[in-house]
């Protein structure tokens, strides 16, 4: 996501005409959330570049950031541990891929194990 007004526009200095209008770069937009039953999640354990520390990913999120965060906030809640989400991919600390997708399955989203 851009971090300042500046960066929101692509490829546009500065325009002389009148009638243009700015175009908002490919990640300022804003993605429509699918339904739960419409997402296709994955649970993975993982510990690549992680110093050997396993870490659950839930990976295939399609919505918007706000959303992603909010399902990141109570998987890390119902685990009891920390984490993180961006990009569509929620990171938990630890491994709880079947907590987590238990959770995920009785919310009703697509989900499979990995």
């Amino acid at each position: 996501m851009a971090k300042n007004k500046k960066q929101r526009f692509e490829g546009v200095v500065y325009s002389t005409d009148t009638d243009f209008s700015y175009q908002l770069a490919d990640d300022m937009r804003e993605i429509d959330t699918l339904s739960n039953d419409r997402q296709k999640l994955k649970v993975v354990l993982d510990k690549k570049a992680r110093k050997g520390k396993v870490v659950t990913l839930v990976e295939g999120f399609v919505g918007s950031e706000k959303d992603l965060q909010e399902l990141a906030k109570i998987l890390k809640q119902k685990c009891g541990v920390g984490g993180s989400a961006k990009d569509g991919e929620i990171l938990i600390q630890g491994d709880f891929k079947q907590r987590v997708f238990d959770y995920l399955k009785t919310s009703g989203y697509g989900v499979r194990l990995l």
